[in-house]
């Protein structure tokens, strides 16, 4: 991956801070966590995503003279904090939930201990990649989910070079997915995934009528014929004009059609006209492609219509998460650590929902030895021990609320990325992450990944952390 010029992808307070800081001589060591408040799409999970930029970016984070010039004409900054930024380099540690994990709200997806002048300067890169590449994963398994056995292409336009391939996550979401491939040449050249797309409108309409637009395009490229056929009139003049160029031009030459495309009108009622049309004229291996704003619910919509539609070209509604365009990752201090001791911090709110967990922790994932479906995380205090036979979890909100699990086994989903400033963890490929990402699902119940009121997956702090929340909250 190229890297960017993003030192100063920061919020301005960041540096007025990390001057302050430095000015002051605390540099006490800081723990930040990243997390998220609530699914988007009103959904039952999300994917996390992002990890890989934000790899590279603390792995490359450096300032220049230009940096530097910008800043002293602020005439706010020190010099000598402006040296200090010259000679930056992160020396922190830094733990993280694997990008395609299944994670749920206010789990920490990334934890950085550093000090606090270095944490700080941190922020709003790291959630830029968390929230933008979370937030387009998240999008593109539902979709995929919706598509079921169904091929998907996107994405559309490719808005962001930042993105991970979402094409990756779409395919990972569903093992009955035949394809995901991308309409964008950057993202079928840089991550090695099929590249699809022919024609636009405009070539129809640059022709004199549409048999010689379909005609010089089976032409040009005999072995790759989809027909745009809703330029003028699917019925009366695409899908006639198209089945005529087959007959002609392909079949002649012992060559078979891929596809016919619909970008508008009725997609259910005409993706069964047409089918029954080319099925008659003996095009049954043609298959028929749908476009035209597509999401998740409109896919589910064409599917319980029994509409007669081979594959989904998803454009906007992915890549923008439409929807609901806000993942609404944040970075919180959640703890200080002064002469080897961690002492918690926590923001209060009179809004119950952005009370933050305090103090360094660790989520751990309980499975079921008999099916190895996900039974629950806890979010505990990272020295924590967990019990190998019987653990009670309950809801932090109604205590009464109280389930036991047993024959279980556990993982802990953060994994140390950065140590000292060194990076220690190796970035696996985007198929190792598809893999993961495809089995991970695959351990969630899917009353849990359901598009419409999915059911809530527990995710409950121990009683250790619980205890503290509340008594710092008391205090």
């Amino acid at each position: 991956m190229n890297q960017e010029k993003l030192e100063l992808l920061a919020d301005f307070y960041e540096f007025t801070m990390s001057n302050g800081y430095f000015e002051k001589d605390k540099n006490e060591i800081a723990y930040f966590d990243i997390f998220f408040r609530k699914v988007p799409d009103k959904g039952g999970y999300a994917i996390v995503c992002g990890l890989e930029q934000v790899i590279d970016y603390v792995k490359n984070l450096k300032f220049d003279q230009d940096d530097l010039e910008y800043l002293r004409c602020q005439n706010i900054f020190s010099e000598e904090y402006l040296d200090y930024l010259l000679n930056f380099k992160f020396t922190g540690d830094i733990w993280a939930i694997p990008e395609g994990t299944v994670v749920f709200p206010n789990e920490p997806l990334i934890t950085v201990r550093a000090p606090i002048v270095e944490a700080q300067l941190l922020e709003t890169a790291l959630l830029t990649f968390i929230n933008h590449e979370s937030l387009i994963a998240t999008k593109t398994s539902r979709i995929v989910r919706a598509a079921d056995r169904k091929t998907c292409n996107g994405i559309w336009r490719k808005e962001s070079t930042w993105s991970k391939l979402c094409s990756i996550w779409g395919k990972s979401c569903n093992s009955s997915v035949e394809q995901f491939g991308t309409s964008c040449t950057l993202t079928a050249k840089e991550f090695n995934v099929p590249a699809s797309g022919t024609m636009a409108h405009s070539w129809m309409q640059s022709f004199d009528n549409e048999y010689e637009a379909f005609k010089t395009y089976a032409e040009l490229y005999p072995n790759n014929c989809t027909f745009l056929i809703d330029t003028y009139n699917t019925l009366e003049s695409g899908l006639p004009n198209a089945i005529k160029v087959f007959d002609e031009v392909l079949k002649p030459k012992g060559i078979r059609p891929i596809a016919v495309r619909l970008d508008s009108g009725d997609l259910a009622y005409l993706s069964k006209k047409v089918r029954k049309i080319l099925d008659d004229s003996g095009y049954q291996d043609c298959k028929i492609c749908v476009t035209n704003s597509l999401d998740e619910y409109l896919i589910t919509s064409l599917i319980n219509q029994n509409a007669a539609v081979d594959s989904f070209g998803v454009g906007e509604n992915l890549i923008t998460a439409k929807s609901d365009p806000v993942f609404g990752g944040v970075y919180k201090l959640v703890a200080m650590e002064k002469d080897g001791e961690i002492i918690p911090k926590i923001k209060i709110s009179e809004n119950v929902e952005k009370i933050t967990n305090p103090s360094f922790k660790k989520v751990c994932r309980f499975y079921s030895k008999e099916t190895n479906f996900a039974l629950a995380d806890v979010i505990m205090l990272k020295d924590e021990d967990v019990p190998q036979d019987n653990y009670c979890i309950f809801d932090q909100h109604n205590t009464w609320k109280k389930k036991t699990l047993t024959n279980y086994y556990v993982r802990e989903l953060q994994e140390k990325i950065f140590e000292n400033g060194k990076l220690i963890y190796t970035s696996p490929s985007l198929k190792e992450i598809a893999d993961y990402s495809k089995k991970e699902l695959s351990t969630i119940w899917d009353e849990v990944k359901r598009l419409n009121n999915p059911q809530r997956y527990y995710v409950d702090l121990s009683k250790d952390l619980y205890d503290l929340k509340t008594k710092m909250l008391t205090k």
